[in-house]
């Protein structure tokens, strides 16, 4: 085991047979989860799979008026099972590990919110200035009756929000941390890899961003020992545009 200490982080890097057999399990079962959640865990399986209208039927209330916002509140529940909770079963059950050594964790990570806070200021003035773009215009927020504001656009926003708890979790912790404790920090360049093509398809200069977000997050949750703290960075980037783009449309009044 050789112990690396770089960048403020000290990692523990092992190159034995259980690393190795660690590092395939992470791998493989990530291949596998992002398989299963891309054809059966986003909001168009939902509408395709005609949930959409037994949802609507059965619940009533908000989903009864606006049946799709019940895919964004489905991705939400798809991300949380398929990117945190699966994962966290993995590392117990398989990998025979603690979920606090693959950033599950909340202790201590408080000291590390200058870090995460800088970097929403850093974002900021961006998002202010590509949610003029019209590719961003069009793109966000996802859900397309989002601009009439009430009760729909909030369970939206919470589907959503929910769905980044899973992104970090599975990037910036099952992925991370697993693979950190074989490769070090080209562990992270090896996350980033997935997580910018989860981007693909969004418009491009998000993609692109998506590299340099993926780097930086995954510093930091090593450096904090979590990826707690990002969710909240993510959210904040999330809801920061899609306001900025309702404000843009002229329908921001509805929301607040």
């Amino acid at each position: 085991m050789n112990r690396v200490p770089g960048m403020s982080l000290d990692l523990d890097i092992r190159d034995d047979a259980k690393a190795d057999r660690d590092a395939f399990v992470v791998l493989m079962s990530a291949t596998l989860l992002l398989y299963v959640f891309h054809y059966w865990g986003r909001p168009d399986f939902y509408v395709r799979s005609g949930m959409i209208d037994w949802f609507a039927d059965t619940l009533g209330g908000v989903l009864a008026g606006h049946p799709g916002v019940g895919a964004y509140v489905y991705w939400g529940a798809s991300s949380l099972v398929l990117r945190t909770m699966i994962p966290a079963a993995i590392i117990v059950w398989i990998i025979r590990d603690s979920p606090r050594e693959y950033g599950y964790r909340i202790r201590g990570t408080l000291k590390h919110v200058p870090a995460y806070a800088a970097m929403y200021a850093v974002m900021f003035p961006v998002l202010f200035w590509v949610s003029s773009f019209d590719s961003f215009l069009s793109y966000y927020p996802f859900y397309d009756r989002a601009a009439e504001g009430g009760a729909a656009f909030w369970l939206y926003e919470i589907g959503y929000w929910f769905q980044f708890v899973g992104v970090e979790a599975f990037f910036r912790g099952f992925l991370t941390f697993g693979l950190a404790k074989r490769f070090g920090l080209l562990g992270i360049v090896i996350m980033t890899v997935p997580y910018t093509m989860i981007h693909f398809g969004k418009p491009a200069p998000e993609a692109f961003a998506a590299i340099i977000a993926g780097l930086a997050l995954g510093y930091l949750a090593l450096r904090s020992k979590s990826f707690v703290p990002g969710i909240f960075l993510h959210v904040g980037v999330a809801i920061t545009m899609d306001l900025l783009v309702l404000w843009r449309l002229g329908a921001l009044g509805n929301i607040l």
